[in-house]
């Protein structure tokens, strides 16, 4: 499976913040907004991923991330000109994902859960059509929601419904078979002249190979696409973190447990941040590690 993270738009529910920088390089916790979706892409087993940025921040993602490589991982960068919609990175990464089956993830989306490492790497062993992750909120009219029969089964998607008949919001989280890239060659833009990945979605759902996944008790699923919401996750980060000792979404971390790299990298990376709390962090990950057992983490959030 084949990732891409969106990481493209011009952020402007958070201006002034965004004007000169990318949204998805703002901070949340200590670490930039970017590591919340990536680490997700990892968790899943996923080392091949492309970063979709408008081209001004391109530069400064890379300067970031680099090519990956440092993390056992393949990241490759795509331009997306002008807003075009979600749908729009699946034809920008489609030489990317190739013959292979691929998850799409929104760069402003935070989930943490318990096991959900193990949830993430079932799911994407069986992608059969289109996987979608929902997630119970409180306001179902704000979001694209899941109906589902009695027997769990996913019937219906409804867009910021004005009488909701579920209170499962999609998520910022798509695994989809390779059909995805000629499904969304063939879908038309929407009246603002995006490629809208709900049109996606309702392709799968009409063909009868959409599933919807619930997100229930033990996890989190934020949106920090308001500078509200960017101030709530940032402290929904720092208060587990500070509790429970552990880092939400580090990369090096995460690398290290999937096998990715190896204890000696793992500390040579925090080594490199040495005069940060980050970097203490990811050396005494290594040291606790090196020899240890690195499947207990699949109980613990990503």
């Amino acid at each position: 499976m084949k990732g891409i993270v969106l990481a493209g738009g011009t952020g402007t529910r958070m201006h002034p913040i965004t004007i000169s920088v990318s949204k998805q390089l703002l901070p949340v916790g200590d670490k930039p907004m970017i590591y919340y979706p990536i680490s997700v892409l990892i968790a899943a087993g996923i080392r091949d991923i492309l970063v979709v940025t408008r081209p001004v921040d391109q530069r400064l993602f890379h300067a970031l991330l680099g090519d990956g490589s440092h993390l056992g991982l393949n990241i490759t960068y795509a331009e997306q000109a002008q807003p075009g919609g979600i749908a729009e990175a699946l034809l920008l990464g489609a030489d990317h994902i190739g013959n292979d089956d691929c998850a799409l993830i929104l760069g402003d989306n935070i989930f943490h859960g318990t096991a959900f490492a193990r949830l993430l790497q079932k799911e994407a062993a069986q992608v059969d059509g289109c996987t979608l992750f929902g997630y119970r909120v409180q306001d179902p009219e704000r979001y694209g929601v899941g109906v589902t029969d009695a027997d769990g089964r996913l019937v219906a998607i409804e867009e910021k419904p004005r009488h909701p008949r579920s209170n499962r919001a999609i998520t910022g989280l798509y695994f989809y078979d390779n059909d995805v890239i000629d499904i969304a060659k063939n879908i038309q833009p929407s009246a603002r002249g995006e490629l809208e990945i709900s049109d996606v979605n309702a392709v799968y759902l009409s063909q009868g190979r959409a599933k919807l996944i619930d997100l229930g008790r033990g996890f989190a699923w934020l949106d920090t696409g308001t500078p509200a919401a960017l101030l709530q996750a940032g402290q929904y980060v720092r208060t587990l973190e500070e509790r429970q000792g552990v880092r939400i979404a580090c990369l090096e971390e995460l690398a290290l447990r999937m096998g990715f790299i190896d204890a000696d990298a793992c500390h040579a990376l925090g080594a490199a941040m040495v005069n940060s709390d980050y970097g203490d962090y990811v050396m005494n990950i290594a040291a606790e590690i090196s020899g240890g057992d690195r499947t207990s983490w699949v109980h613990q959030g990503v």
